[in-house]
């Protein structure tokens, strides 16, 4: 199961303590109390692998380490280790504390969410002429702490869109390596994959429905997955009653999460082709290019059609390269 929304609390270190103590050697008197380390920072570190939220969903409490006390003899605690959270690129982070968001857009990006708290200064910091005996330290400050929403919303270059069951996965699996799961039946697919055909990025968005932008179904949870693809390929079986009306409906729910998915570009793929006659799918075609001309047979057993998807992600491959 993939974990795409959750939410945690961090804390990061708190400072060491200041030392107290004296120099034990002869004729060396004087202050030596060394300062306390600082606490470690909580910082998260984005990375490829989609299933890093993972992590978060039974631990939901997570420390940075303290720093040490001072000591004698003018040594220093060491500070604390910084804990360092990998999760997937894309991944918003919602500070629910300081009603800050952050968005973690490549891979190696780093973001500090927590800051551990500063060591306290040993007797030595506190020495003066007419103080040669400080017996005060400072307490070490405690670090910050924060409630975090951690949301994932793919980066992807195309979004694959429909109803469940309408070939999405299978041609995913066709053009890569995805290994998506496929079935003949509906929700096969019950969280995002993502493919590489060169250098796209794909994303298998699992299968919408009537209602899912108000939360039928399995959609209302990866339609913010859709936000962030460049374009839309969009999936109607031949084997539908209603062609047309699920074409509308996909569009309707799409809108109503977003106006913006609607200007999305869209390639519209009448997927599994090879399962109707010429006629059937002459008729589906004239139909559906009304709602939009890009609209093309699509069958993965059909060589022919595999090469015009590859033609269009060819053309979207030159784009993307020239907007860059």
């Amino acid at each position: 199961m993939l974990v795409d929304d959750v939410t945690i609390k961090v804390r990061a270190g708190k400072g060491g303590k200041g030392s107290v103590a004296f120099n034990k050697n002869m004729m060396s008197l004087g202050p030596v109390g060394g300062s306390g380390g600082h606490g470690g920072d909580v910082i998260f570190e984005g990375v490829s692998d989609l299933s890093m939220l993972n992590q978060f969903r039974y631990k939901k409490e997570l420390s940075a380490e303290d720093g040490l006390f001072g000591r004698d003899q003018f040594r220093d605690g060491h500070n604390g280790e910084d804990m360092i959270l990998k999760v997937p690129v894309g991944t918003v982070i919602h500070n629910l504390t300081k009603k800050t968001n952050h968005e973690l857009t490549h891979i190696d990006e780093q973001f500090i969410v927590a800051k551990g708290g500063f060591g306290g200064k040993g007797n030595f910091h506190f020495r003066s002429s007419r103080n040669t005996t400080p017996k005060q330290s400072q307490p070490g400050l405690p670090g910050e702490e924060a409630v975090l929403r951690l949301e994932l919303k793919l980066i992807a270059d195309i979004g694959f869109v429909g109803f469940p069951n309408v070939g999405k996965s299978s041609l995913l699996n066709e053009l890569t390596r995805a290994q998506s799961r496929v079935a003949n039946y509906p929700f096969t697919t019950l969280e995002p994959h993502l493919g590489v055909w060169y250098d796209l990025i794909l994303a298998d968005i699992p299968g919408l429905i009537e209602g899912a932008s108000e939360g039928k179904g399995l959609g209302i949870k990866f339609l913010r997955h859709v936000e962030r693809t460049r374009v839309l390929f969009h999936f109607i079986s031949a084997e539908s009653d209603d062609p047309a009306n699920d074409y509308t409906v996909i569009r309707k729910e799409l809108g109503k999460h977003s106006k913006e998915l609607l200007e999305k570009t869209e390639y519209l793929f009448v997927s599994k082709s090879d399962t109707k006659s010429d006629k059937e799918l002459k008729k589906i075609l004239t139909v559906l290019k009304k709602k939009n001309k890009t609209a093309s047979l699509l069958s993965i057993h059909d060589s022919d059609a595999i090469k015009r998807v590859e033609k269009i992600l060819q053309k979207i491959t030159k784009e993307k390269h020239k907007a860059a």
